[in-house]
């Protein structure tokens, strides 16, 4: 007589590392000071949504009228879930790295600021 065996298959679970996008808070407001080659600094506010759309406010201190300037669009995540790309960006800098409670502005290729200065690109919730 033949018997029929069932063999039982667990599952393994799949690892997904924490990163940035899927372990911290970030959706929020952002502020700080970043410097400024021709003015006392930019008063910056940079408000990251949950569906991924942002809007960010910049002011030139010490130059013009004092008028804040303001531009809406979307982002996107790089593959590691550690940075964001401002889309659509016109001619400042669109790369942040996510941390918690706070943005890190990178350079315009995207690479850590680096100098006497580099502490002065973050902008905290």
């Amino acid at each position: 007589m033949k018997t029929d065996t069932i063999v039982k298959v667990e599952s393994q679970p799949i690892s997904v590392s924490d990163n940035s996008q899927n372990s911290l808070d970030w959706a929020g407001s952002y502020k700080g000071v970043i410097p400024c080659a021709d003015c006392e600094g930019i008063e910056t506010e940079l408000i990251l949504n949950p569906d991924l759309s942002y809007v960010m406010k910049t002011k030139y201190m010490g130059k013009g009228d004092g008028k804040i300037f303001e531009e809406n669009g979307s982002f996107v995540w790089d593959s590691s879930g550690g940075w964001i790309s401002l889309q659509a960006r016109k001619g400042g800098p669109s790369h942040y790295k996510v941390g918690e409670n706070q943005l890190i502005q990178l350079d315009m290729e995207g690479n850590p600021i680096t100098g006497e200065l580099a502490n002065k690109y973050v902008l905290r919730k």
